[in-house]
């Protein structure tokens, strides 16, 4: 499913249009990726949790000239399925 197929999802079963299923979609997205980048969590029980790990610089091998390179420390966002979603999913 892609970004328009997810809107039109929520448009029929919300019982909204397609532009203001769009723009709460956007909103919730915004929303989301401000939060991560204050460097909150996002628990929606019974969904998931939306989080920010962190990733030490480590060292890594150029497949190309197999020479020793530093990859450098980054922070990536992480999702954990929620109970209710796993069950959902089986």
């Amino acid at each position: 499913m892609n970004k328009t197929e997810l809107i039109n999802a929520i448009a029929d079963n919300a019982n909204l249009s397609k532009a203001d299923a769009k723009k709460a979609l956007e909103a919730t997205l915004d929303a989301i990726a401000e939060a991560l980048k204050k460097g909150d969590k996002i628990a929606l029980v019974g969904f998931g949790t939306f989080s920010v790990s962190e990733r030490p610089s480590r060292t890594g091998i150029n497949p190309r000239t197999k020479e020793q390179i530093t990859i450098a420390a980054k922070k990536i966002a992480k999702f954990k399925a929620g109970a209710e979603l796993e069950n959902a999913i089986q």
